[in-house]
């Protein structure tokens, strides 16, 4: 096994002294235990990617129960070449965030081995034959270190685990207290905060890794005992039992938390959680209507492309929509189901596919107005891969922002005045021709057919093919090659966690033609993603991975 993060650098300073010694302790038992295999390796270290929020707290739930609290703030996570799970693998945790860690493992621990869960979790107590209970906390740990660390504990580790527990167990006059520090320590540990590849033979990952890498692309969570098994046993290691193991994760239903991961991200619907309005324009968006528009988006995408298994182009001119009584008034919409039902808005109607619902464009819009050149941006950003520069920190936008202008009174009037100046006309006609097919949709994404009491134009042009409304440019999306070369790129790059470069391109145009030979499902390009060699391979010189540094002073990224 390799060393915890080869020659990397980890250093922990933190306000408990236990935990810093537990860190060291383990970096000195893994790297003895495998000294003798990699001294002569000169490859490069292994990644690392901080766990997100979301797959912290699915990770505890599937570990421990969906009943057990967290409590605690996390850091924001880091956006990088349009994905947070590219930002991953360049994380710096602060002193800050280290100490709400800290808090939030200490929490669990003691919900873990409290009287309501200890029985189930840790399953055994010292007794007649084990007084001091070191055969116990040996038990307990090994089983809960396999599904914390994603891999076995070696034998130092464990026993330097147990030693400890016994240690505490003694100064604090409680078997259970003792366990609780040592599991509060483990949860700490950048081996369970990190997903650590270890290096297997052939350049590519070990078993562990293979299966930690495979769940968290699929299923966004940790491994469960059957991957973890198959990973123990080697079948991760041959393309049939890889390939059973794939399916066997699509298969399931949780394949649809996996899809819902990816497309918060690809859609950046994270920036939900901050989306404010004026309330006195949009009185009736509220948090929990913005919190619901998100989650409209989400059940929309896994019923149609994993209920369905459909093809992806269809999110752009799908009349299908999940729905509830929450954003039924936001769509002009009588609901009188509880709870969430699927949709179909009747054949003519604006509202048609994902670019007019409500979350992205009131997301991609100012507080109290709309913004076809935020809008157009983010079309092309988002589902193009392009790249729009960023305006120039001087330009003039006080005819664009002025909405009570009396000679221009519409969106599209006042952005006509603003591109007479030639700096800002190259971006703006990339951006501004495709959000003014949006304007029927205000700022909190209700439709609008005038504004000012004027009727509004949302025709244009989409690189030079012409649209009538946003149906025709939601039809223009579903049939450009870019936005499905787009959503390929997009999906490598979330599940390797780096930028792409031209050493991936072919690769990109392997998984391009697969997808588009079954039909453009998004499972089948998770599955060949899943099943790429590429995918497991150790690069020799590794492009988007970071130094770690962990520190009481400040986190800091080397």
């Amino acid at each position: 096994m390799k060393p915890l993060l080869g020659n990397w650098t980890l250093a922990l300073v933190c306000g408990a002294a236990a935990l810093a010694g537990l860190a060291s302790a383990l970096s000195v038992a893994r790297a003895s235990a495998s000294d003798n295999a990699n001294a002569a390796s000169s490859t490069a270290p292994p990644m690392l990617r901080r766990l997100t929020e979301a797959q912290y707290r699915r990770t505890i739930a599937d570990i421990f129960g969906t009943d057990i609290k967290i409590v605690g703030r996390f850091e924001p996570d880091l956006r990088s070449n349009g994905l947070l799970a590219v930002g991953t693998t360049a994380v710096s945790v602060t002193a800050g965030g280290f100490e709400q860690y800290e808090q939030m493992a200490r929490n669990i621990a003691a919900q873990v081995t409290d009287g309501v869960h200890r029985d189930k979790l840790i399953g055994c107590a010292p007794g007649p034959s084990d007084r001091k209970g070191e055969r116990c906390a040996a038990q307990a740990l090994a089983r809960i270190g396999l599904r914390l660390y994603r891999r076995p504990l070696t034998v130092p580790e464990l026993r330097w685990l147990t030693t400890s527990t016994l240690s505490s167990a003694a100064q604090l006059q409680s078997f259970d207290a003792g366990l609780a520090a040592t599991l509060e320590s483990m949860l700490s540990s950048p081996d369970f905060l990190f997903r650590i590849d270890e290096r297997g033979p052939g350049g590519v990952v070990d078993g562990y890794s293979k299966a930690t890498r495979l769940s968290y692309l699929l299923w966004n969570t940790t491994p469960d005992d059957e991957l973890l098994k198959a990973a123990g046993a080697g079948v991760l290691d041959t393309p049939q039992g890889l390939a059973r193991e794939a399916d066997r994760l699509i298969a399931s239903p949780r394949f649809a938390e996996g899809v819902r991961a990816f497309f918060t991200d690809f859609l950046m619907l994270d920036d939900i959680d901050t989306l404010s309005k004026d309330v006195l324009i949009f009185p009736t968006f509220t948090a929990s209507v913005a919190a619901d528009a998100r989650e409209q988006t989400l059940r929309t995408i896994a019923y149609l492309l994993v209920d369905r298994n459909g093809d992806y182009r269809d999110l752009f001119t799908s009349r299908q929509i999940a729905m509830n009584r929450t954003l039924g008034p936001l769509y002009d919409i009588p609901v009188e189901k509880d709870g969430w039902y699927i949709h179909e808005f009747p054949e003519g109607d604006p509202r048609t596919g994902l670019l007019t619902q409500a979350s992205l464009l009131a997301l991609h819009a100012h507080p109290g107005r709309t913004s076809p050149t935020l809008r157009g941006k983010a079309m092309r950003e988002v589902f193009l891969c392009q790249q729009i520069p960023t305006p120039p920190a001087n330009v003039n936008f006080a005819v664009v922002q002025d909405v009570n202008n009396p000679t221009l009174r519409t969106t599209r009037a006042r952005l006509q005045a603003h591109l007479d100046d030639e700096e800002c006309a190259s971006c703006h006609k990339l951006t501004d021709p495709i959000g003014l097919g949006l304007e029927q949709f205000d700022g909190a994404g209700q439709f609008r057919a005038r504004e000012h009491d004027e009727l509004i134009d949302v025709s244009g042009a989409f690189d030079k093919k012409p649209f009538a409304n946003a149906i025709q440019l939601g039809q223009l999306f579903h049939d450009d090659p870019r936005a499905t070369d787009c959503l390929v790129q997009r999906a490598l790059s979330y599940a390797t966690g780096r930028e792409l470069d031209s050493a991936d391109m072919p690769e990109i145009a392997q998984l391009t033609r697969i997808f588009g030979d079954d039909g453009h499902r998004f499972k089948a390009l998770m599955r060949a993603i899943a099943l790429a060699p590429s995918f497991y391979a150790l690069s020799a010189e590794p492009r988007s991975a970071s130094r770690i540094v962990m520190q009481k002073g400040k986190g800091k990224r080397s």
